[in-house]
Formats: C-alpha cells, sequence, structure tokens
C-alpha cells in the first residue's frame, strides 16, 4: 500500500487562480460537456493506490516508492510508464485486471461531494452531457448510481490508456456536435492532450491525480478548484 501516495482531498486547494485565460468563449455557450470518470468524478485515487503494488508483481513492472508518489502526479501518463518500465504490450491485460479489481471493490469508491448536484445542474441546464473514461461502463455506472448516470446521454468506456482521442472523435460524431461546441473536463494531462487533438475546449480538475500546478502549466482553458466551480456551466447558452 502506497501510504505516501495518499493524501486528503480538500475542496479548497492550496493553489492560487489560474492564470490562463480561456481560449473559448464563456462556459455557458457549451453544447457538449465530456466528463472524465476516475478522479474527475469519482474518488478512486487511495483505492489505486492500495491495489497498485499488487498490479506491478503481478505484471512486471516496478512498484512505486512512496517518497515518488508526489514526482509522478506531475507527469503525464506517457512519462509515469517509462518510469515504472510498464511493459506497453501489457497495457491492455492491466486495464483488464484493474477493471476487475475495482468491480471487486467498488463499496469502497464513490463520487466525490458534490459531483451528483453538479451532473443535476448541468443536465437541467441543457448541455448534453458525454462520459468518456479507460475504466469499464458497469463499474461508472455503479459508483454513480442510477439517478447520476442517467443524466450521462453518451458513453465511450474502456478507452484504451493513450487511446482517448481518437475515442473523442467517434463520441463527437455520435452527439453529431463538433469540437467547437465541446468542452472536455479531466484530471490527467492525457486527457487535456486528448482534448487538444480534437480541437475541443479543456477544463481541468484539481483534485484529481494530476498536481494542479502541473496541470496549469499545460495551458488548460479552465481550472476547476472545487466541484461546485463546474456549475458555472449552468449560464445560459450565449449564441
Amino acid at each position: 500500500m502506497l501510504d505516501g501516495a495518499r493524501r486528503s482531498h480538500s475542496w479548497v486547494l492550496a493553489v492560487p487562480p489560474s492564470p490562463v485565460p480561456p481560449r473559448a468563449p464563456l462556459p455557458g455557450r457549451y453544447r457538449l460537456v465530456v466528463l472524465d470518470f476516475d478522479g474527475t468524478l469519482a474518488d478512486s485515487f487511495g483505492w489505486f493506490c492500495g491495489v497498485l503494488d499488487g498490479v506491478a508483481d503481478r505484471y512486471g513492472f516496478r512498484r512505486v516508492a512512496p517518497e515518488e508518489a508526489e514526482t509522478l502526479r506531475g507527469m503525464s501518463a506517457a512519462a509515469v510508464m517509462r518510469r515504472l518500465e510498464v511493459p506497453l504490450w501489457k497495457l491492455p491485460l492491466i486495464s483488464r485486471h484493474m477493471h476487475a479489481l475495482m468491480a471487486r471493490d467498488i463499496a469502497a469508491i464513490s463520487p466525490f461531494p458534490g459531483i451528483a448536484e453538479v451532473l443535476a445542474g448541468l443536465a437541467a441546464a441543457g448541455p448534453t452531457l458525454a462520459l468518456l473514461s479507460s475504466n469499464s461502463r458497469a463499474n461508472v455506472e455503479r459508483v454513480l448510481g442510477p439517478e447520476s448516470a442517467g443524466h450521462v446521454a453518451h458513453w465511450a468506456c474502456g478507452a484504451s490508456v493513450f487511446g482517448k482521442a481518437a475515442r473523442l472523435r467517434r463520441l463527437l460524431r455520435s452527439a453529431g456536435l463538433p469540437a467547437a461546441d465541446t468542452l472536455c473536463i479531466g484530471d490527467e494531462l492525457r486527457d487535456l492532450e486528448a482534448a487538444r487533438a480534437v480541437g475541443c475546449a479543456f477544463g481541468a480538475v484539481g483534485w484529481g491525480y494530476t498536481r494542479p500546478e502541473a496541470l496549469r502549466a499545460a495551458g488548460p482553458d479552465f481550472l476547476f478548484e472545487r466541484p461546485d466551480d463546474i456549475r458555472a456551466l449552468e449560464a445560459p447558452r450565449t449564441g
């Protein structure tokens, strides 16, 4: 268990407001909001740390030393894989195993406080909601519960670790909406990279797996410091 990697989830983060000006128009103009799951909607970081050593031993990559956990939280997924010497060809196997472990431990994972209200508020305000995750849809629905999951109109689950851009493109085609009208929200640099590759705006959340200062340095369009900040998207569309 990586006790050194565990942390409390305080909604008032010790970071100043983001100096990054919005690249796109004001939040209320988005017609599609694409949400990540782990670290964005679901508080799964502590669980992830608790199972990671066993997964490392099973699939032959290096365990994370407690003193390097915070360093890894500031790195991209690709850089983390290189540092831990993860065999890339094993990623699909590792992903399926992690999904099975989460299904086993699902009672220990819950949405962040306030997420149910955020999803309900966004859905009532008008934007179409979609969910893009490497996790399985079954796990996502069990954690969110039927009411919150019912607000999601489009699902793109089971994406490979580095396959989110391709899944996002397919999701936009399914939703029938352009990238220019879409805001992606996530907690990792790979989420930001996928949004940029497709041409979507990106809102980073400061309570997930990646440190907020690392996300800010990558230049998101928005930096949400607490879940309730996302509710600014409920403003009426202006165009």
